[in-house]
């Protein structure tokens, strides 16, 4: 892709491209501008380069995901997934509102639900974009939902 195919790309996806950092930067918007940034910096420098031009929108992502990493990793704020999974096993009660659902679940399965349903991605190009198997993507996906539609069930018996 020449730069003028690349700054329409980006021009096309910004917006997403702007949410789907600020969701992987733990929804800190100052943190996903700076991610974004650096984002369009090595796309346009030419150190991330599109390998097939099939997928552009899986490949944008890939490279915000992993940016965002890096600096979550600088700033101290990544935790391994051992240490969410020991967080996420002393939560037994749900969260009391809507709006933060989503958010108390494991990060994959946050990651995975946040790409189908917000920015309509298939589970195939999910598992490109987090680099893992198509069964591990359905499984976080299936138990995201499942984990979700549970909490819902039991905030509204509780409500009536």
């Amino acid at each position: 892709m020449n730069r003028s195919q690349l700054e329409t790309l980006l021009r096309q996806h910004h917006r997403e491209a702007y949410l789907w950092a600020r969701q992987c930067c733990g929804f800190d918007g100052e943190l996903a501008k700076d991610v974004i940034q650096q984002v369009y910096l090595k796309i346009l420098e030419g150190k991330a380069k599109l390998k097939m031009e099939a997928h552009p929108k899986t490949w944008l992502f890939s490279v915000i995901r992993f940016t965002a990493m890096d600096e979550l990793r600088k700033l101290g704020k990544w935790e391994s997934l051992d240490s969410e999974r020991e967080i996420w096993e002393e939560i037994e009660t749900p969260p009391d509102d809507y709006e933060g659902l989503i958010r108390q679940l494991p990060k994959m399965q946050q990651e995975v639900l946040l790409m189908v349903f917000y920015h309509d991605m298939t589970l195939e190009q999910s598992a490109e974009v987090l680099q893992l198997h198509i069964g591990t993507i359905r499984t976080h996906y299936d138990r995201g939902k499942k984990k979700l539609k549970e909490w819902i069930e039991r905030q509204k018996a509780f409500e009536v």
